[in-house]
C-alpha cells in the first residue's frame, strides 16, 4: 500500500487539453478517478476508478461514496467547469475540504457574481438578466450600446456576442439563448456593458482566504462580434501582475472562495482592470501548463494540495515566457490539409509542442455556427525570454504550419 495521500479526481477531461493536470497530480498523489466513461489514457495515472453519469448528481454522489468506502481519501478535486458544484457537494458529503456549494454556484452564475461584485465594490460591468427579447431590449435601453449578450451560466465564450445597434439584437439574442440553453443551471441571457480594452486573466491560488496571484495571461481574440480566444501568453515578469492582483483577490473574496485555484478574467478599460468573471478552477486552453513553463509553479498540484487541506508550494523556479496559438482555418469546411514543416519543427527547440485536435476529413465549423469545440484544428506552444520574443516566435511558427479546409457543397 502506498504511503502517498489518495485524491479523488472528478471528471479528468480530455487528454489533449487536460491530460497534463492528471499527470502532474499523479506525480504526488495516488489518484482515484470518478469519470463518465471507462478510462483509457488515464490508466497509468490512477489506482482505481468508478464510472458514473456525471450529469446526474445522485449518480455522481453514489459513485463517489462507493469509492470513499474503498479508499481513505484525503480530498476531492475537479478542473472541469461543469462539475464544480456537484464536486463541492460530494466533498461536503464525504466531510472533506471544500468551498461551499453556494459559493461554487455563485462562481458558475455570472448574474450572481455581478451582484456580489457590486456589493463588495469590485469594478465590473453593468449587467441585467433577460429571459425574452423584450427584456433584452429594455436592458439595452439602460445599458446602452455597444453591449454584450452572453449565457448567465456557461463557459468557453459559447453564446457570447457583441452588438453595436438595436437591429442586431434579435439575432444576437437567439445566438446567446442557444448557448444558454446548453446550461443545466440557468438558461437566462445576460445583457452587459461592453468593456473596451485588452483582455487578460489572472491565475490565482487561494489558501485559507488569502489569495496569491501567480501569473497574468494575455489573451488574443478572434474576429468580432464573437469572443473566441485564439491564443495566450504568460510572462514570468509581466508588469501587470502587481496592478491586477488586488482586483482579482477582491473578486475572489467577494464570491466567498476560501481555497482553490482560480482563473480570473478581466479587461483593462483605460488601463484599469474591470472584472468579467471568476472561474473556480485551473484555466482552460492549457493555461496551467503555460504557467508551469513560464514560472515553474505547478497549478494542478496546488489544486490537489488545497483539496486535501495542505499548503501549496508557490515558489517560482523558472524565468521564461510561454505562448499558445490555436489553429483555425480561414473558413468552415472539411479539413483537407494539416501539417508543419518537419525540418523547422525538428530544428526549433523553442517550439515546445504542436498538437492536432482534428483529423483529415473531419468537419471544422467556425462561429457563429460553431464554437471552440468545433472550430479548432489544433494548437502549438512556444517559449522565449519575454512576451515580445514569444509573439515573434508564434508568428514565425505560423508560417510553417498549414491548415486548409474545403467548403461542403
Amino acid at each position: 500500500m502506498s504511503a502517498r495521500p489518495r485524491l479523488l479526481v472528478v471528471s479528468p477531461g480530455d487528454e489533449i487539453y487536460r491530460g497534463y493536470c492528471l499527470k502532474q497530480v499523479a506525480a504526488a498523489y495516488d489518484v482515484v478517478l470518478l469519470t463518465g466513461t471507462e478510462p483509457s489514457w488515464e490508466k497509468p495515472y490512477i489506482v482505481d476508478h468508478a464510472v458514473a453519469d456525471l450529469d446526474n448528481t445522485n449518480d455522481l454522489l453514489a459513485a463517489g461514496r462507493a469509492l470513499a468506502e474503498r479508499h481513505e481519501l484525503a480530498g476531492v478535486v475537479t478542473w472541469t467547469e461543469w462539475h464544480l458544484v456537484p464536486t463541492a457537494r460530494l466533498a461536503r458529503a464525504l466531510e472533506l475540504p471544500t468551498n461551499s456549494v453556494e459559493v461554487m454556484r455563485a462562481c458558475r452564475n455570472k448574474a450572481t457574481a455581478r451582484t456580489l461584485f457590486a456589493r463588495h465594490g469590485v469594478p465590473s460591468a453593468a449587467s441585467m438578466k433577460a429571459r425574452s427579447l423584450v427584456e433584452a431590449g429594455l436592458a439595452t435601453m439602460t445599458i446602452g450600446y455597444p453591449a454584450v449578450l452572453k449565457p448567465a451560466a456557461f463557459a468557453g465564450s459559447i453564446g457570447v456576442i457583441r452588438i453595436d445597434r438595436p437591429e442586431q439584437l434579435p439575432d444576437a439574442f437567439d445566438f446567446a439563448s442557444a448557448g444558454a440553453g446548453q446550461s443545466r443551471e440557468d438558461t437566462a441571457v445576460l445583457v452587459e456593458e461592453y468593456l473596451d480594452g485588452p483582455e487578460i486573466s489572472v491565475e490565482c491560488v487561494t489558501h485559507r482566504g488569502e489569495t496569491t496571484a501567480v501569473a497574468v495571461t494575455r489573451k488574443s481574440l478572434g474576429p468580432a462580434p464573437y469572443f473566441e480566444e485564439t491564443g495566450h501568453t504568460v510572462d514570468r515578469d509581466d508588469p501587470l501582475l502587481v496592478q491586477v492582483a488586488p482586483v482579482a483577490g477582491a473578486a475572489i473574496k467577494a464570491l466567498g472562495i476560501t481555497d482553490g485555484v482560480q482563473h480570473v478574467e478581466m479587461r483593462l478599460v483605460d488601463g484599469r482592470p474591470r472584472l468579467i468573471e471568476v472561474n473556480a478552477r485551473i484555466g482552460g486552453d492549457v493555461i496551467g501548463h503555460l504557467v508551469g513553463l513560464a514560472t515553474g509553479i505547478d497549478l494542478p498540484k496546488a489544486a490537489a494540495d488545497l483539496a486535501c487541506g495542505r499548503t501549496p508550494d508557490l515558489t517560482p523556479t523558472r524565468h521564461e515566457t510561454a505562448g499558445i496559438r490555436m489553429l483555425y482555418p480561414a473558413a468552415s469546411g472539411t479539413l483537407t490539409q494539416r501539417h508543419i514543416n518537419q525540418e523547422f519543427a525538428v530544428h526549433t527547440p523553442w517550439l515546445r509542442q504542436v498538437q492536432w485536435t482534428r483529423q483529415l476529413g473531419e468537419p471544422i465549423l467556425l462561429p457563429p455556427h460553431g464554437d471552440l469545440f468545433t472550430a479548432r484544428a489544433g494548437f502549438y506552444i512556444v517559449t522565449g525570454r519575454d512576451t515580445t520574443e514569444v509573439n515573434e516566435r508564434l508568428d514565425t511558427a505560423a508560417h510553417e504550419i498549414t491548415v486548409t479546409t474545403q467548403a461542403v457543397r
